[in-house]
């Protein structure tokens, strides 16, 4: 793919039982940085091994540098009440291999169990292939997080390998699992619906 036919970042929105997975937007900022990092939920960080904390100028500077940058896709989780839960984000787009990695995390346990992360991982996969028209969406889980992985399984992600006590959760250390779906076995998934 040359870069004459990279796809354009248009807005996105899907909408669920009431929720609302979209496109961010400049105005989001402040909002991000309250959702996820000025409460942070010790649970979420442990569950993704985040160790670092930031500060307000790092998260606010990172997300506006998102916005314009063609090899990521960043999309918000809300709320009915337009509350932000969570992000899910493509990123290291590699447009010439169509392959890319993805990441989800919701900021707070409360979220969890309710059906928003098996939606927005089926959302998000099927817009990589769709949309972006990648041939393998790729994503790392821990081995501490094994509902993360569950969905990861529904969704159409196989294990590829292991990283063997590559984090540290905080109260041991846990294997880091590669998985990734591929172009045709998205589409067989999709002809099964």
């Amino acid at each position: 793919m040359n870069e004459n036919s990279v796809p354009k970042k248009l807005p996105c929105r899907w909408e669920h039982e009431g929720y609302v997975l979209r496109s961010t937007r400049a105005e989001d900022v402040d909002a991000y940085w309250e959702a996820g990092f000025v409460h942070a939920d010790p649970e979420v960080d442990r569950l993704t091994a985040t160790r670092e904390t930031f500060t307000e100028e790092q998260v606010k500077s990172f997300f506006l540098g998102c916005l314009p940058d063609p090899d990521r896709r960043d999309f918000l989780i809300c709320a009915s009440d337009g509350r932000i839960l969570g992000e899910a984000v493509i990123n290291e787009i590699d447009w010439f291999l169509r392959s890319a990695n993805f990441r989800i995390a919701l900021f707070s346990t409360k979220s969890c169990s309710h059906g928003i992360g098996s939606w927005v991982v089926s959302c998000i996969r099927d817009y990589a292939f769709q949309e972006l028209g990648l041939h393998r969406l790729s994503l790392d889980v821990l081995s501490c997080n094994p509902r993360a992985k569950h969905v990861y399984e529904k969704a159409g992600f196989e294990e590829e390998g292991v990283l063997r006590d590559a984090e540290w959760d905080g109260e041991g250390y846990c294997d880091d699992i590669l998985m990734a779906i591929l172009e045709d076995e998205w589409r067989r998934l999709v002809q099964s619906r």
